[in-house]
C-alpha cells in the first residue's frame, strides 16, 4: 500500500451514527498527512494471583477511531455564495453553516445542533468507515504559505474492508498564499508572520453498556477559542499589548480578506480577542512580540468567523 494513495469522502448523517453512505463525485475532501489511530481502547488487565508470576491475556473492551488530517484553506470557487470543498469537515467541528446568496458562506461556532458526519477513510485497498464523527480544528496561516487547518475526527469505526481505492472528484480550486492581507487588531495594522487559532473543542467519548463498541453519542461538549500572533514591537504610543493585557481590553482582530479571485477568498473575523500573555521575540534580528489571546463572544456564538466569498 502506498501511504500517497488514499482518499476520504465525508457525508452529513440524517440521523446520528447512521452511514450517510458518501460518493466519490461530491463528498471527497482533498486533504494531506492524513492518518487513523484507536481512541478510547479499553484493554482490561487481569491481575491474578497465580502460582507464577506472568500477566494473563488482557480482554477488549471496546474502541473507537481517530482520523487526522490537513486540509488547505480555499473556497468554493466560481461563485461568492458557493461552499468550500472543506464545509462537511468544518461543520464536524462545530461551526455553523450561513450560506448569504450572492455574498459569502459564513462559518461560525453553534453552541447546540452539532452535525455528525460519516467519513469512508480508503487506504490504498482498504476502506474504513467510522460514522458519528464529530471533531477539533486548529488554523495556521503563515506569511507566502497556503492557509491550512489541522483536523481530528473521532467517531465510531468498524473493521475494515478490502475495497478498491475511490476515484474522487475534486472541485478544482486552487489556494492562495496568504500576501496582500490588511492583517490589524485593535484598529492598528500590524507586521506580522503568522497568525494561528485553534477551536480547542472538548470532544466528549461517554461511555454506553447496550452500545457494540462500548460508547455512546460522540458529543462537542465545550469550546476555548485561542490562538497567537507576532506583530513587529512598536512604541506605546503606537500599540500598546501589555497595558491592553492588563487592563483586560478587548479588541476586533481581522485578517482581512485574502485572496482576490471570486470564489476563491477568505478572511478570518474575531470581534473580541483579548491578550493571554505578551512577551518579546525575535526574527531575523528584528524585535518582536509573541501574543497568545484567547477569542470572547460579541454577541453569542460568534468568537470566530471564517468567511468565504
Amino acid at each position: 500500500m502506498l501511504t500517497n494513495r488514499e482518499v476520504i469522502l465525508i457525508k452529513v448523517e440524517a440521523t446520528y451514527g447512521t452511514d450517510s453512505v458518501p460518493v466519490e463525485a461530491t463528498d471527497a475532501v482533498l486533504v494531506e498527512n492524513l492518518a487513523w489511530a484507536n481512541e478510547g481502547l479499553r484493554m482490561n488487565e487481569r491481575p491474578a494471583v497465580r502460582a507464577n508470576i506472568n500477566m494473563l491475556q488482557q480482554v477488549y473492551g471496546g474502541r473507537l477511531g481517530s482520523i487526522t488530517f490537513d486540509i488547505e484553506l480555499k473556497g468554493g470557487g466560481g461563485a461568492v455564495d458557493v461552499p468550500p470543498e472543506i464545509a462537511p469537515v468544518l461543520r464536524a467541528c462545530g461551526l455553523g453553516e450561513t450560506i448569504n446568496a450572492a455574498v459569502d458562506v459564513t462559518y461560525e461556532p453553534v453552541s447546540t445542533g452539532h452535525e455528525s458526519f460519516t467519513v469512508y477513510y480508503f487506504q490504498d485497498g482498504i476502506r474504513y468507515i467510522m460514522t458519528g464523527a464529530r471533531g477539533n480544528i486548529s488554523f495556521s496561516l503563515e506569511t507566502g504559505a497556503v492557509g491550512k487547518a489541522s483536523v481530528t475526527l473521532t467517531g465510531h469505526i468498524a473493521l475494515p474492508t478490502d475495497v478498491a481505492l475511490a476515484s474522487p472528484t475534486y472541485d478544482g480550486v486552487v489556494p492562495v498564499a496568504v500576501i496582500n492581507a490588511p492583517f490589524a487588531v485593535g484598529g492598528y495594522s500590524a507586521i506580522i508572520n503568522a497568525l494561528s487559532f485553534d477551536m480547542s473543542n472538548t470532544v466528549a467519548t461517554p461511555p454506553d453498556m447496550s452500545a457494540s463498541d462500548g460508547y455512546s453519542e460522540i458529543q462537542i461538549t465545550g469550546r476555548d477559542v485561542n490562538g497567537s500572533f507576532d506583530p513587529e514591537a512598536v512604541v506605546v504610543a503606537t500599540d500598546f499589548p501589555l497595558q491592553d493585557l492588563e487592563q483586560g481590553n478587548t479588541l476586533v482582530l481581522s485578517t482581512g480578506v485574502i485572496g482576490t479571485g471570486i470564489g476563491g477568498r477568505y478572511q478570518v473575523d474575531m470581534p473580541a480577542i483579548y491578550y493571554r500573555d505578551v512577551s518579546p521575540g525575535d526574527r531575523d534580528g528584528v524585535r518582536t512580540l509573541e501574543n497568545p489571546f484567547g477569542a470572547a463572544e460579541s454577541a453569542g456564538d460568534d468568537e470566530v468567523s471564517i468567511i468565504f466569498t
